[in-house]
């Protein structure tokens, strides 16, 4: 399966892709270079922040929701303005934004870390119809934040620990019961970053480090992996006319100079064709 470049602009940590299903256009950020990014039929476009962004959902046409380290944001694409919807700890310089994505229920859930991914430091939350509700503490590295089709189970995995876990969500898409462990990577040491779930229900991962991507069913066995050309993919995102195009963040951050040279395409935005289909990105109901 050929691996193609989407976009070439270098990120340090590409993030948070979002295929708006209205526009029909990839949005993504550099979190480090605190930086929107896209591509139109103009080309490449970019929108810079003065403090770290790192994941979105879409509310309307010309409208994001836009995760940032102090704030979530109701962002203009048309112009380029904010407007603040609720502060994310805004009085804790330790932390930022990380991975992020919207429910079936219109629910937006994100979670934070510390800057220099302290331990513990982070946490994650849910903003749903003007209410920021944490529902969990002591988190590193939040990540592969993603839902099932039927908007019944969502999955949340810290990096740092090597684990994804799952919960059930009631109908207005809040969690209920135990969070149980789905994903144990703790033996294999391998690190489930970003994720997405397909429209049959299958967990597609990024696995930072492994240079690859991993399609999981939902009882947690391997079914599938995407081979990528670069070591530390971040997040996948379904997109395209159809939903069967995998696109895929990328960073460099942290590699050193001879990885760089074996993987010059780190940092990139990929697209991959596959036999798969995703899910339409859910609107965030503000």
């Amino acid at each position: 399966m050929s691996v193609a470049v989407f976009d070439a602009r270098a990120c340090i940590l590409g993030e948070g892709p979002l295929w708006h299903p209205a526009r029909r256009q990839l949005f993504w950020f550099d979190i480090m270079g605190k930086r929107l990014m896209t591509r139109d039929a103009d080309g490449p476009r970019e929108w810079r922040f003065d403090r770290h962004v790192s994941a979105a959902g879409w509310v309307d046409d010309a409208t994001l929701l836009v995760a940032t380290e102090t704030d979530l944001v109701r962002f203009s694409l048309a112009d380029g303005s904010s407007e603040r919807l609720v502060p994310l700890e805004a009085d804790n310089p330790v932390t930022r934004s990380n991975d992020g994505r919207a429910d079936p229920q219109g629910g937006f859930w994100i979670g934070t870390m510390g800057k220099h991914a302290e331990p513990g430091a982070g946490a994650l939350y849910r903003y749903h119809r003007g209410e920021l509700r944490r529902l969990r503490d002591g988190i590193t590295i939040p990540n592969a934040t993603s839902f099932a089709p039927d908007g019944r189970t969502a999955y949340f995995a810290d990096t740092a620990q090597h684990l994804v876990w799952r919960i059930a969500l009631d109908a207005e898409g809040w969690p209920q019961g135990d969070w149980t462990v789905f994903l144990d990577h703790r033996e294999t040491g391998l690190n489930p970053d970003g994720a997405v779930v397909d429209a049959d229900g299958h967990l597609v991962v990024a696995e930072w480090g492994a240079s690859r991507l991993a399609r999981y069913t939902p009882d947690g066995n391997l079914a599938q992996e995407f081979p990528l050309p670069v070591p530390q993919p971040t997040c996948p995102a379904f997109g395209g006319a159809d939903l069967s195009t995998l696109y895929v963040t990328s960073a460099r951050q942290g590699l050193p100079n001879d990885a760089m040279d074996a993987a010059p395409l780190s940092g990139q935005t990929l697209s991959l064709q596959t036999a798969l289909t995703g899910q339409p990105e859910h609107r965030v109901i503000l």
